[in-house]
């Protein structure tokens, strides 16, 4: 970020804490000693320092919407703030087009972090994948978008394409490419008796009817023989929350699997239902940075009930109860009202998930020319990952028994 980019950052953002804190004290009786008011004091003397000794005037409009963004995703990587014509645009868009890419996205650090992408989506066939950055979206740069006009941007007549810039750790140049949208399938659920006779199942996302495919899956490996179950849940990102809450309870015949709460929403439990429950296997669950929302929901359950172990990498951290609230000047911010919580207690959006086996999935050395320049574009050639993953997957089959659990 350059020096003016930092500047118009912290203009804007001293200028916003003042006015919030400004309207928290109003109506309250506080002596100018207490805290808000010390800091109301600091956040105007540098407000009115930047204004008298700045170089130039800075555009306050732009500003104001950067640092409104900014400040949400300070506390919520998922929030949005969209001005009047953002909003009016969002709200018409939103359900409009059929045509997507298949991305999941956060704002981390001020940009577009992938959270995900579906298997077999154009984005993933890109080579596109969880941990990378969208840097731009047809040209427009991401840093100061809302998250849910970026969602918007993405979306279009099939056939159609866009645009993006990507930025991921293997190259250090943002990275050109072209998508083509279509209207994404939901692939099904992977499901195989391996060796050890473990009984392999991989959801690529729990939206409607997954969970179902899992429980038939479940019970077709049981009846070929499997003594243990491996559900894959690594990249796994869509999905409503309420889906994570049924996976969970195919595997858990009692106790809570997960909460919601906040400020002002009142706690909401999940109990498992033990008529729902499929097995009692020994069930191993593999995570990585791509598994969120209703997949860390299950994942936390599980391990916390001591019905299962989790495997390979912390999960991203997504799960929340998401509103969108109307504002007076006609636009609007996406905010999460509520958390969802493991049974222990942990914010799953605050912590994710933590593996008791931390085993990170292998990455592919990126072929340097000879001035130590990357080259191609950073991905991985599908026959090398798939030959990776069946080593990876192979070396969770080695795992002891003990390493699954079950209650």
């Amino acid at each position: 970020m350059n020096s003016r980019a930092k500047f118009l950052f912290v203009f804007a953002s001293t200028t916003l804490v003042a006015l919030l804190l400004t309207g928290a004290v109003i109506g309250k009786s506080a002596s100018r000693d207490e805290g808000p008011y010390k800091h109301l004091a600091v956040f105007t003397e540098v407000l009115n320092r930047i204004r008298s000794e700045y170089v130039e005037e800075p555009n306050m409009k732009s500003v104001t919407v950067g640092a409104l963004n900014g400040m949400l995703e300070s506390i919520d990587p998922f929030a949005s703030y969209l001005n009047a014509d953002q909003y009016k645009e969002w709200a018409k868009k939103r359900d409009a087009h059929k045509g997507d890419v298949g991305l999941v996205l956060a704002k981390r650090s001020g940009m577009m972090n992938v959270v995900g992408s579906l298997a077999g989506s154009p984005a993933a066939q890109a080579g596109i994948q969880a941990g990378d950055w969208i840097e731009s979206i047809t040209g427009v740069a991401t840093r100061d978008m809302p998250l849910a006009y970026a969602e918007i941007l993405l979306r279009g007549a099939p056939g159609s394409t866009v645009e993006l810039s990507v930025l991921r750790s293997r190259r250090p140049e943002p990275q050109k490419i072209v998508v083509t949208r279509a209207v994404v399938q939901q692939p099904p659920v992977e499901a195989r008796l391996m060796r050890e006779e473990a009984g392999y199942i991989r959801p690529m996302s729990l939206v409607e009817g997954k969970v179902a495919e899992v429980a038939a899956a479940v019970k077709r490996l049981e009846g070929e023989g499997a003594r243990r179950i491996v559900l894959d849940l690594r990249n796994c990102s869509l999905g409503p929350v309420e889906a994570g809450v049924e996976l969970a309870n195919l595997f858990l015949d009692s106790g809570l699997i997960t909460y919601a709460t906040g400020q002002k929403y009142s706690r909401e439990n999940h109990q498992a239902d033990p008529a729902k429950t499929v097995t009692k296997l020994p069930v191993l669950v593999i995570a990585n940075r791509g598994t969120a929302g209703a997949a860390e929901v299950a994942a936390g359950a599980l391990l916390d009930a001591g019905r299962a172990n989790v495997a390979g990498e912390r999960s991203y951290g997504a799960a929340a109860v998401t509103r969108t609230v109307p504002l007076d000047d006609g636009g609007a911010i996406i905010l999460s009202v509520a958390k969802y919580y493991s049974p222990s207690g942990k914010s799953i959006p605050d912590n994710g998930v933590m593996p008791q086996k931390l085993l990170p999935e292998p990455e592919a050395p990126v072929e340097l020319d000879e001035n130590g320049v990357p080259i191609g574009d950073g991905t991985v050639d599908p026959a090398k990952r798939a030959e990776m993953q069946q080593t990876y997957l192979e070396d969770i089959l080695n795992l002891k028994p003990e390493d699954f659990r079950s209650k």
